[in-house]
């Protein structure tokens, strides 16, 4: 710290230097000339004048300099003067540069992270209206059909008013997902953990999707018979969990081939923790997608995957889950050979 303050000083130091000596010898000149030279008032002048010329110079160059980088600040718009506001303004020139090479360096950061989250956020908007319009346009389209006339036919009628009702029910899903991870983000919404037996849990949702899973003929199983095996309670919220399964496995159903397969597990991996693998042999994800499939309403398949229906939130909600459970999840994916979805729990004490 020392160091630095002194480096600081330097110009300060050296000019009011060189100014005492010039003005002492200036000073001795004129009192030889005299016939009057004393040194002992020489040295007391050199040393008033250089503590003056000091103090001075470094009040005079401080000011000079901030108020030349605060006027350049002020004329560019994505600085912040005031950022140093609360900081001394060297006069070394050299830990200036460095100074701003570092402020410059940290805003280019902040730019650049703008940049990310404008075209996020610009993506996510075209991702929301498109996911809206198509159910809108479709309600729309039937309510104007029942109205030009279709609606004296009773069977149309009645098959129209169907349709509409299943594009209306896709928005008020689209619209709860959003608002569950909305509350999410906010910490609006708390979790009710308790103990609970995971396999056990597993299997329900096996159950639940197994007409599902039977249009592709795709088989839900275990690694390994569970029930032969001590029960493995884990403390969490049975609730969000089971949608955790639910949206990894309709998921993996989705993309999923015929006659493929659905295995999960559940591994010990520490002392208090255990893992929960959902592995399939589907069409896998490409390298480039792997870091985005948790992204709300990003699709990896552009056009197919919207036959299956969902909102496109299914991934987006169970990262936010798990991390409101303290936990991680993971993806692993080759392209033509499977995916699996694995995330951490905590044990039943």
């Amino acid at each position: 710290m020392a160091k630095k303050a002194g480096k600081s000083y330097q110009f300060a130091g050296f000019s009011a230097l060189y100014i005492s000596v010039v003005l002492t010898v200036i000073l001795g000149l004129f009192s030889f000339y005299q016939g009057e030279i004393n040194f002992l008032h020489l040295s007391f002048f050199f040393i008033v004048c250089f503590v003056i010329c000091f103090l001075l110079l470094q009040l005079r160059l401080e000011k000079l300099i901030y108020r030349k980088i605060k006027d350049i600040y002020d004329e560019v718009s994505l600085l912040d003067a005031t950022s140093l506001s609360q900081q001394q303004v060297s006069t070394d020139m050299e830990t200036l540069t460095q100074q701003i090479g570092l402020f410059a360096e940290n805003k280019k950061l902040e730019i650049e992270t703008l940049k990310i989250r404008e075209n996020y956020r610009k993506e996510f908007v075209g991702n929301v209206s498109h996911e809206l319009k198509t159910p809108l346009f479709t309600v729309q389209g039937y309510i104007l059909t029942l109205l030009d006339g279709a609606m004296k036919d009773k069977s149309v009628r009645k098959k129209y008013l169907k349709r509409a009702n299943k594009g209306v029910e896709r928005l008020i899903y689209i619209v709860k997902d959003l608002d569950m991870i909305s509350k999410f983000e906010v910490g609006g919404l708390q979790l009710q953990k308790e103990q609970f037996n995971i396999t056990k849990l597993i299997q329900n949702v096996f159950d639940l999707l197994e007409m599902k899973a039977a249009k592709k003929n795709i088989r839900l199983l275990f690694d390994i018979n569970y029930k032969a095996i001590e029960p493995i309670e884990v403390f969490a919220d049975e609730e969000r969990i089971q949608q955790v399964l639910t949206n990894l496995i309709v998921n993996s159903i989705k993309y999923g081939r015929k006659d493929g397969s659905i295995e999960v597990s559940v591994e010990h991996l520490i002392k208090n923790k255990v893992i929960v693998r959902v592995t399939d042999n589907g069409e896998g994800i490409e390298p480039q997608h792997i870091n985005r499939v948790f992204e709300r309403f990003f699709r990896v398949d552009k056009s197919g995957s919207r036959k299956e229906g969902g909102s496109g939130l299914g991934l987006s909600i169970v990262k936010h889950i798990i991390e409101a459970h303290n936990e991680k999840i993971y993806v692993e994916s080759q392209f033509g050979i499977g995916s699996e979805f694995s995330f951490t729990m905590e044990k039943a004490k």
